[in-house]
């Protein structure tokens, strides 16, 4: 589209989490007028570390926002997979981006409040929860609980797992459980008796449970967070510390003594969700971005990096494309068949016996096939 027909698009974006606030950043940098409606009345996002892969570091730098990002973020230069008892399976390094090779480890909620510090003042609007969505064409209309309605020529649903938007006009691809929990907590790196010694991400596994230690050394903490099979698929489950540190016996001591130590009230508790693939993520000005349209598990640490990616893509394809519709067109042809991967590949999880390749299905060809 012409850079005048981008500076007239008006977007309205539902969701300021991971997705719609890098859909907000990527989409204002071509000039469009953009607005963020978020449900809730205040960000908060809950205690526990990710990884940001240099693929999502450039598109940071691309937006120039690269040492906003840094500033509260720790370079990590590999991943490493051990046995309950700590012998080692698997090392590898992260998968490059140009010369782009750390994957950055960062809070989640200090990355939430990075992005959205980047965003202009009064773009994000609080307190508005989406009812219904209706496509009319050329336009979209929003209409909220209360019924104040807004109007957009494009709307990007960026409102996770329990999308109204995708529920509204692409079919009902509900939640599905994965028959396991996580149990996630940030505890101080002094409470983690010596295992963490540097900036790279490790993961123990054993008995159907991986533990993993993401360090965070500008906080001075680690994200210490347990992954474990379990049929309650309440998603916010009752667990004791008894239950917990039942699913790491025969682990490394040390593990056991950090989940003994853990406070118990500053561990998230989850059930473990994602969807089945969703077969069209646009209509003609409504399109679905993250979590909304391709939620996966979290054993390939791709969810937020995905709703980046789309963030790009979509900004992207905006740009190269005659029209919003085609450009909604390109960006789903560019991005579904990567995110299909990643939702079938983060399904798999890992297991002692079935470790063939830490990433795979995220690196180049020529890495891959060993050319």
């Amino acid at each position: 589209m012409q850079s005048s027909e981008l500076k007239d698009l008006k977007i309205a974006i539902v969701g300021a989490g991971y997705g719609g606030a890098a859909a907000a950043k990527a989409l204002s940098l071509l000039g469009a007028e953009v607005t963020v409606y978020e449900q809730a009345n205040a960000i908060r996002e809950v205690g526990a570390g990710i990884g940001l892969r240099p693929a999502t570091m450039n598109r940071f730098r691309q937006w120039g926002i690269f040492d906003a990002i840094a500033r509260v973020s720790s370079p990590s230069e590999h991943f490493e997979i051990l046995t309950a008892t700590g012998e080692p399976i698997m090392k590898e390094t992260w998968p490059a981006d140009g010369e782009q090779t750390h994957t950055h480890l960062i809070h989640r909620g200090d990355f939430i409040e990075a992005l959205l510090g980047v965003l202009p003042e009064g773009m994000v609007r609080l307190g508005h929860r989406l009812e219904r969505v209706e496509d009319k064409g050329d336009s979209a209309v929003l209409t909220f609980a209360g019924g104040t309605t807004a109007e957009a020529d494009l709307v990007v649903g960026a409102d996770g797992i329990k999308s109204v938007v995708r529920h509204h006009l692409f079919g009902d691809k509900g939640p599905v459980f994965s028959g396991e929990h996580a149990y996630r907590a940030v505890i101080s790196v002094d409470d983690a008796h010596g295992m963490v010694t540097d900036d790279n991400l490790r993961m123990y596994i054993g008995r159907g449970t991986k533990v993993y230690l993401l360090p965070l050394r500008h906080r001075g903490q680690v994200s210490f967070d347990i992954t474990a099979l379990c049929p309650d698929g309440t998603w916010t489950p009752q667990v004791t510390k008894e239950d917990l540190l039942r699913t790491v016996e025969g682990f490394d001591e040390r593990l056991v003594d950090i989940t003994r130590g853990l406070d118990m009230d500053t561990v998230n508790i989850r059930a473990v969700y994602d969807i089945d693939p969703v077969g069209t993520w646009h209509s003609d000005s409504v399109v679905l971005v993250g979590d909304a349209a391709h939620s996966m598990l979290h054993h390939q640490g791709q969810g937020a990096n995905s709703a980046i990616e789309d963030a790009g893509a979509l900004a992207d394809a905006l740009r190269e494309a005659d029209s919003v519709k085609e450009g909604l067109a390109l960006y789903q042809a560019t991005r579904k068949p990567v995110t299909d991967k990643l939702q079938a590949i983060s399904r798999q999880g890992w297991t002692e016996d079935e470790i063939n390749d830490v990433f795979p299905g995220q690196k180049p060809a020529a890495a891959t096939t060993g050319e």
